[in-house]
């Protein structure tokens, strides 16, 4: 649930919006994050859903102002599931730091390995190379739009597990002795697979959305491990087609914030040895649901905290 109403934003209150392509991704410009009033954030939560990432230059974020900005949007998590903060002021922030294995070279949906993945995130550049480290973005809803009928009609039929253990047991396990975060309400001293639908149905706006990732899917429930692997690679194969993708370069100070559910990401690791350091909070989710299910039964199982039957 979001701190603030959505359904009120004005599009006027955003000095300007420049898309950067026709259905994802745009700059935003003239708004300074820092300072921003309760309706100029309810028009840039809205063209969040609207444009599924957004970038803002030259913003004048720390720490502090960060995670403040990231209450004003909505619900805060922990920095990760099985990661800790930054530091003990700041448990909220997730750092991708080169040089203590931050990196983010796989296509991936955030946190989808637990059953209440983020709404979105926000990302902040601290240190970035001058050329490279670009991260890119896919839209999962235009990906799910764009299959062909019968591929549709497969999809939208598919439960798939996700599964934090290949990317996060062993730093679980060894780093932490089996005692990770508090997330959700839960504490994540081990990582149990989760089953979401392979089709999303956004809940602030109904569209559907391809909800699979390289990073955290592990196979489809109720079909041979070769129908799986082939299944998943024609999924991945065409969310990441170029026509789907936005890519953005960095400079410190950018901002970006991105829908979680309708979008996956890669972020290029051609820097070298250089230390690229992004400083990530993320804003709590709901439960995915799919085309078979009722909205009105899932949103009533969200906001009593339990799992929908």
């Amino acid at each position: 649930m979001t701190v603030l109403d959505t359904s009120v934003a004005s599009k006027k209150a955003l000095p300007g919006i420049e898309p950067l392509g026709p259905r994802i991704g745009a700059d935003v410009h003239g708004l300074d994050l820092a300072s921003a009033t309760d309706e100029q954030l309810r028009a840039l939560r809205a063209a969040l859903v609207e444009h599924k990432v957004l970038f803002l230059a030259d913003q004048r974020l720390d720490p502090d102002i960060q995670v403040a900005l990231g209450r004003r949007l909505g619900e805060l998590t922990a920095s990760h599931p099985v990661v800790p903060g930054v530091d003990e002021a700041h448990p909220e922030i997730y750092a991708l730091d080169a040089a203590d294995n931050g990196f983010a070279d796989v296509w991936h949906t955030d946190v989808t390995f637990v059953r209440r993945p983020p709404l979105g995130s926000i990302l902040r550049a601290v240190q970035v190379p001058a050329a490279g480290g670009d991260t890119n973005w896919a839209d999962l809803e235009l990906a799910y739009e764009s299959l062909s009928e019968p591929f549709k009609q497969l999809a939208d039929q598919l439960i798939a597990v996700h599964d934090g253990t290949r990317e996060f047991g062993y730093y679980l396990a060894q780093q932490r002795g089996g005692v990770g975060n508090e997330w959700d309400g839960e504490r994540y001293n081990a990582l149990e697979p989760v089953e979401h639908p392979v089709v999303r149905v956004h809940p602030e706006t109904g569209r559907r959305s391809l909800f699979v990732n390289p990073g955290f899917t592990s196979h489809i429930v109720g079909v041979s491990a070769a129908e799986s692997r082939h299944i998943l690679d024609v999924f991945y194969a065409h969310i990441t087609k170029p026509e789907h993708l936005v890519r953005h370069r960095w400079r410190e100070g950018d901002v970006a914030l991105w829908d979680n559910r309708s979008t996956a990401h890669y972020a290029n690791r051609d820097y070298g040895d250089f230390r690229r350091i992004m400083h990530r909070v993320t804003l709590r989710g709901d439960e995915p649901w799919g085309p078979a299910r009722s909205r009105e039964t899932v949103l009533d199982h969200n906001a009593a905290g339990s799992a929908p039957a």
